[in-house]
């Protein structure tokens, strides 16, 4: 055990599998406190159970970690406003909030349902949102003036197919939503000493699990999950200090810095631009040596 998180507290959501539960276990050899929170669903959002929670605060402790679990829904913003509470109750403080509650449900959009559309950005999108919400109200109510001394922080997990994914659309849809929200919010709670970042992480976990063996673009040890608890445990410690409104990726032995949408070329005319000017003049000026066709392509 070293002691990069020692005193902190950290609370860990979906950490029943995958990322989650490899980062509850980091955490903790890294000598945190962690609150271990799963409702024990499969990879679609079906049926509940308490033993994945369960099964992670034993891992935690066999790696000499001390953990809870706590079981509840993360897209409830009133569960969320309690395990704040309780995790306060229990050890005083939170440090860090790291999530990864996640299902899929994958389908073309022109098959999509509405409850898998629903579905997928409820658990997503809204699951962080009330988490950080949540996190972030505790966090402002309790910072002394001028913010806190050592940083608290809140980590989000992204995905690559915030970058587009075929029969995703709901997924990735809800990945992107993630980078707005952490970038709004890292300049909102930034005045309070809070860091809020995003990963988006390539790692085996039951989503990949899911797909047909013989479609699996990666097997676990070409991408294991602890890579990626890695820089979780980093993002949560005081090490990380002046890191905010970021996106880290990991991808087994890779690291690095994703960027922000930025304006790559533009055209200006006097009186603005009417549709005949675009027309004539826009991707052989404005645009010129800009690929515009991003559709990927047959699939």
């Amino acid at each position: 055990m070293t002691d990069l998180l020692t005193s902190k507290t950290c609370i860990v959501t979906g950490a029943g599998h995958g990322i989650g539960r490899a980062t509850a276990i980091e955490l903790g050899s890294l000598g945190a406190n962690v609150v271990v929170n799963d409702l024990g669903s499969d990879v679609h959002g079906e049926g509940t159970s308490q033993e994945p929670a369960e099964e992670t605060v034993a891992a935690v402790e066999d790696a000499g970690g001390t953990a809870i679990a706590h079981f509840g829904d993360v897209t409830d913003l009133d569960y969320t406003e309690r395990l704040i509470a309780d995790t306060v109750d229990e050890f005083g403080r939170v440090d860090g909030v790291a999530n990864f509650a996640g299902i899929l449900r994958d389908a073309l959009a022109e098959n999509m349902t509405g409850d898998e559309w629903d579905a997928v950005i409820n658990v997503h999108l809204r699951g962080h949102f009330s988490l950080l919400r949540n996190a972030a109200a505790h966090w402002a109510d309790s910072a002394p003036d001028g913010g806190f001394e050592t940083s608290r922080s809140f980590v989000a997990l992204t995905s690559r197919s915030a970058l587009g994914n075929v029969g995703q659309v709901n997924y990735s849809t809800a990945k992107a939503g993630i980078l707005g929200m952490i970038r709004t919010t890292s300049t909102e709670l930034d005045r309070y000493n809070v860091r809020v970042n995003a990963v988006m992480p390539t790692a085996y976990t039951r989503m990949i699990e899911d797909i047909p063996e013989e479609k699996q673009p990666f097997t676990r040890e070409d991408m294991p999950p602890e890579r990626v608890a890695s820089m979780i445990g980093y993002l949560l410690s005081d090490a990380a200090d002046g890191i905010t409104g970021s996106t880290l990726r990991v991808a087994g032995e890779q690291v690095g810095v994703v960027s922000h949408p930025e304006l790559v070329r533009s055209g200006y005319r006097d009186g603005g631009w009417s549709a005949e000017d675009l027309a004539d003049g826009f991707t052989d000026d404005v645009a010129e040596g800009v690929d515009l066709d991003n559709s990927g392509g047959a699939f």
